[in-house]
């Protein structure tokens, strides 16, 4: 299981966000005003890389947004993944550590395929060896998922077999997840954050189809 740190980041998360989120193409803002509003951790297998599933509430516009933002922690850059460097930072444990998006990470986008499955456990995202609860999931273990594609509807991963893993961005409220999640789903992840108002909800965060 990942060990949480109580230590400080410099920058912290939220800053890097600010800087990052502009840059992609399914965020809706202008200069982003963030609150962390949930999330979850999955643990790597080998123990060398942090995956956390962030959830981060954008209060600069009319109204605020809800975005999903997957996020892995690396010891050391990860090779060919320029493009999806969120920054660096200062850890006051672990030193220097490499912040990337998560879909364009094969720890994460593997730990994800086991968690639809079945095959991994979501982890509460402040407290070490705690399951997180509120992440449900359906469906059968996905395979050999491609690069991911940004687009301005999310992130999204392809499989040779046309199986495709649409990864959440912009996130909404769902009171229907037990009903399905729609005509040629194979499965999905669902989680819980909060509204600016405190209200806990639920949603779909990725959606696997067949």
């Amino acid at each position: 299981m990942a060990v949480i740190h109580r230590t400080h980041l410099k920058p912290t998360k939220l800053e890097l966000l600010t800087s990052w989120l502009p840059t992609r193409p399914w965020y809706r803002g202008g200069v982003p005003e963030l609150v962390k509003a949930g999330g979850f951790r999955l643990d790597d297998p080998e123990g060398a890389v942090g995956i956390e599933f962030m959830v981060v509430t954008d209060t600069s516009g009319p109204e605020p947004a809800c975005y999903l933002v997957p996020l892995t922690y690396r010891g050391a850059p990860l090779d060919g993944a320029e493009d999806a460097l969120v920054g660096t930072m200062e850890h006051g444990v672990l030193g220097r550590r490499w912040a990337y998006d998560g879909c364009h990470d094969p720890v994460l986008v593997g730990q994800l395929q086991a968690l639809i499955g079945g095959e991994a456990q979501a982890q509460d995202q402040n407290v070490s060896d705690t399951p997180d609860r509120e992440v449900t999931r359906v469906g059968p273990v996905p395979s050999g998922l491609a690069a991911a594609a940004d687009d301005r509807e999310g992130t999204e991963l392809r499989a040779p077999d046309g199986t495709v893993l649409r990864v959440r961005r912009l996130l909404h409220p769902d009171t229907n997840i037990s009903d399905g999640a729609g005509p040629g789903v194979a499965g999905y992840v669902a989680g819980a954050w909060n509204l600016p108002d405190g209200t806990r909800v639920r949603g779909l965060l990725a959606v696997l189809s067949a």
